[in-house]
């Protein structure tokens, strides 16, 4: 067992990092009480990880039920939100209840949006499912649904008891999942550890074997990394905005093919768009970009998009949420293991951009 703590002023919480669920009901009596536990899933998660988690729960004394959802990021809306109101007020579920999240980031988001604003706030635990929300969402209190076809637009921030980490849950991932993930854990890298991206590019066989160890010290970091930037802010005044690499382009391409592309895929083009910006205004070094792209490559993440729709990403760019006085926020990197803030107005270069992805 790995334990990494988030240190947030008046909502510290544990991060447990592990290879099954047996600790789960313990510790979530230790953290969140013994009232109602209620978890949230999805169909596709509920066949690989339900009867297991749900039997260590029930083991573990607590009084446990569960809402299974459709799966898919078109379930990540307010009719979901609803659906599972509707759930917890057919239960009679009161404020000592805790929402278990039991999936990957859409379920973490999902479930974190409902706690956040039932009864003007209940528990939740995050129990990530997949390398993605093991290495990014499930840490840091971002929750949410998308809207009129925009990603994340609706939202708070709201901080979990504890994660509790099963690296052995992403076994049952389908290949394509796994490697969606890569493209976060590769991003934490990029943006504060060049050695982290070093490891992480020379385990990426590793990873598809699911070495038990090098997956654990992956989460480890991934939770250290994110961790350290969320205590210094919380709720993305400043420091925080570099877990955005890769975003800006990635969500608009994410939004402008509604989601079909997964998230991780939809980074991994970020990632190479924000160095192709970097290159263009000579921040970066083409070295870099290189070893970054091979790396994607390797982990059989996309680097190309040959029938991108230019004109459509960029609308899509214009409703991003970091946008300010007119203009588009980026993260850029200066080399691997440093980022930084480059605001601009230029639709010309971001088209040209766009452009390189082709």
């Amino acid at each position: 067992m790995i334990n990494v703590n988030i240190n947030i002023p008046g909502k510290e919480y544990p991060i447990f990092i592990t290879s099954d669920y047996k600790d789960l009901g313990r510790y979530i009596k230790e953290h969140c009480g013994e009232g109602k536990i209620v978890v949230v899933t999805d169909q596709n998660v509920d066949e690989f990880q339900g009867d297991a988690c749900m039997g260590g729960l029930v083991d573990s004394g607590l009084d446990v039920c569960d809402i299974v959802i459709k799966a898919g990021e078109d379930q990540k809306n307010l009719a979901t939100i609803e659906e599972i109101y509707s759930y917890l007020l057919g239960k009679n579920v009161d404020r000592s209840a805790t929402l278990v999240a039991l999936g990957g980031g859409v379920i973490g988001d999902i479930t974190g949006f409902v706690a956040a604003t039932f009864l003007r706030g209940i528990d939740f635990v995050q129990v990530p499912t997949t390398i993605l929300s093991q290495a990014d969402s499930s840490v840091g209190g971002k929750v949410g649904v998308d809207f009129k076809g925009e990603k994340n637009i609706i939202g708070s921030f709201y901080q979990p008891k504890l994660v509790y980490i099963n690296v052995k849950s992403i076994e049952t991932l389908p290949v394509r999942e796994v490697k969606a993930g890569l493209a976060e854990v590769i991003k934490h890298g990029i943006i504060r550890d060049a050695d982290f991206f070093n490891y992480v590019s020379d385990n990426i066989e590793n990873i598809f074997k699911f070495d038990s160890d090098v997956l654990q010290y992956i989460a480890e970091q991934d939770c250290l990394i994110k961790g350290k930037v969320v205590e210094t802010d919380e709720k993305e005044a400043g420091l925080r905005a570099i877990l955005n690499f890769g975003h800006t382009f990635g969500h608009a391409i994410e939004s402008a093919y509604d989601f079909k592309m997964l998230h991780g895929e939809c980074v991994s083009l970020g990632i190479v768009a924000a160095f192709n910006m970097a290159l263009e205004l000579d921040m970066a070094k083409q070295k870099d970009a290189d070893l970054v792209s091979e790396t994607l490559e390797k982990a059989g993440l996309p680097i190309k998009l040959p029938d991108i729709d230019i004109e459509k990403v960029y609308a899509h760019m214009l409703h991003d949420k970091k946008m300010k006085s007119g203009k588009l926020k980026f993260v850029l990197p200066k080399k691997i293991g440093e980022v930084e803030f480059y605001s601009t107005d230029d639709a010309k270069l971001i088209k040209s951009v766009l452009k390189t992805l082709k």
